[in-house]
């Protein structure tokens, strides 16, 4: 996936008249005092503007009563203001706190379990209900979304991981004014009306689109597996017991703590003055004071020391997903790991899709990429499903040869040529979208430390020698760094 993104976004810069090759003359990057990161870039082919806002904290910063928490939260902002989203604040605070106050009692009881009264919990959340509705005579729905559309807004969307959240917009150029007086109003003044009934909605997604989905299961299922120590085991919705005990006042402790200028990340890209820019967005911004930085995660996940297999059980077509240990965006040998995965999975040349899908026939299909998050160590995930009446022990004894062939054969240097060849010529004939640059901007700013992370990415994996694919298959692709995750039909073979 990181590796698509980079692609992307030297695609688009190419389209655009920003080529990679001139990329670093064309952002111009702006600190506000207060911590704001501004990256502008100037883009005059139509008369629109996307605008970015990531900020540098997920679900890997959560602590362990608050997992789910930046997810859900993600939700909440939509919400409204003190201004916008309700049709009279002064009257609607009083009824928002006794929700919480109820709210806060029945999660109380709740957590007792056996020992809890049943009838007290009844009680209480009759009266929230009742609360509830008599709040929602105040809300004015979806009025963010409104507003933007009204002015011509598209793509009006956000996006929850593990290693960030981020908010999204492309609108007319000239009303780059209105997101930014929006924006602004919604980090300082965001109310998170309509919390539980909001909660109630997550919960819903976390049965429809795991809890009842094999693969999502298996998958979910198999990272928690790769991870026993680092937050990144840890689903970005959370598990259905941390959802059920989130409350409000929770989420805006994280919302005050975290979500502040010093954590933000600004890509405005498209019709735009820069310095006209900087004005508009220190006028509605500067002012906001800095929040806390999120607490580095310490954990390390300790070294794997023997193959981890995860079996799903399930009414489902078989399915293959193995992964391996790796290190994390920006270093060494994950360079090595993105040409690795280029020679493995990039396209139907790639060896696995000739191999297995084509040669074989033992795949329907299969594909390569990190996860689940890019910031710390990660892993390299192989995902096939197999093509019947072949098994999942075909198709993993196949995968495993082609990962050891890495190990003893070097890979040819017409074949590293053509990786880079393919980059350069993707690079000079795609489109590209304002939406897509600001996406990656953000994206490596936050991940690898530096935007520029897109400009010097081609030149350090030109340096990758055969020598070092064969080093790094040897180190990293053996069996007691390896997790398997597959699922088999109750009664088959695997």
């Amino acid at each position: 996936m990181k590796r698509i993104l980079i692609i992307l976004t030297l695609l688009a810069a190419c389209a655009s008249g920003v080529h990679a090759a001139t990329l670093e003359d064309k952002v111009v990057e702006h600190t506000m005092k207060n911590g704001m990161k501004l990256l502008m870039v100037e883009r005059h082919t139509s008369p629109t503007v996307s605008a970015w806002m990531r900020f540098r904290v997920g679900s890997a910063d959560e602590r362990s009563d608050e997992r789910g928490i930046a997810h859900l939260l993600e939700h909440m902002l939509f919400k409204g203001t003190t201004t916008l989203g309700t049709k009279d604040f002064a009257a609607e605070k009083p009824i928002l706190d006794s929700i919480e106050r109820v709210a806060l009692a029945v999660t109380a009881e709740k957590a007792k379990r056996d020992k809890a009264d049943a009838a007290k919990i009844a009680a209480l959340e009759k009266q929230l209900a009742a609360l509830e509705a008599d709040a929602s005579k105040y809300v004015i729905k979806d009025e963010f979304f409104e507003l933007y559309s009204k002015n011509g807004g598209t793509g009006y969307n956000a996006f929850t991981s593990r290693d960030g959240t981020t908010y999204l917009i492309s609108l007319p150029a000239n009303k780059l004014e209105l997101w930014a007086a929006i924006e602004s109003d919604r980090l300082q003044n965001a109310v998170l009306r309509e919390f539980y009934t909001e909660r109630s909605v997550v919960m819903e997604e976390r049965r429809r689109s795991y809890d009842a989905d094999p693969e999502s299961k298996l998958w979910e299922t198999f990272v928690a597996s790769s991870f026993l120590a680092h937050p990144y085991g840890q689903p970005t919705i959370g598990w259905m017991s941390d959802i059920e005990n989130l409350t409000r006042t929770k989420a805006e402790q994280f919302f005050h703590s975290y979500y502040a200028p010093n954590n933000a990340i600004v890509a405005i890209v498209g019709d735009i003055d820069t310095k006209k820019t900087i004005a508009l967005v220190e006028r509605y911004f500067g002012a906001i004071k800095p929040g806390k930085e999120p607490a580095p995660v310490t954990a390390l996940e300790p070294k794997q020391a023997g193959e981890r297999r995860i079996e799903l059980v399930a009414e489902s077509e078989p399915t293959l997903i193995m992964g391996f240990h790796k290190p994390a965006i920006n270093t060494p040998d994950d360079y090595v790991f993105d040409v690795i995965s280029m020679i493995l999975g990039s396209g139907r040349t790639s060896r696995f899709h000739k191999k297995l899908v084509i040669e074989q026939q033992i795949a329907a299909d299969i594909g390569v990429f990190d996860a689940p998050g890019s910031r710390y160590p990660n892993l390299f995930v192989i995902s096939a499903n197999p093509r019947a009446p072949h098994s999942i022990k075909e198709v993993e004894e196949a995968v495993q040869a082609e990962l050891d062939l890495l190990k003893t054969t070097p890979v040819a240097e017409r074949d590293l040529q053509r990786i880079l060849n393919k980059i350069e010529y993707e690079e000079a004939r795609r489109m590209g979208t304002n939406g897509g640059l600001a996406r990656n901007l953000t994206e490596f700013e936050a991940t690898a430390g530096s935007w520029r992370y897109m400009t010097e990415h081609r030149a350090k994996v030109t340096k990758v020698t055969p020598a070092d694919i064969m080093r790094v298959a040897s180190t990293y692709f053996v069996r007691e760094n390896r997790t398997v995750g597959f699922i088999t039909k109750k009664g088959g073979d695997k």
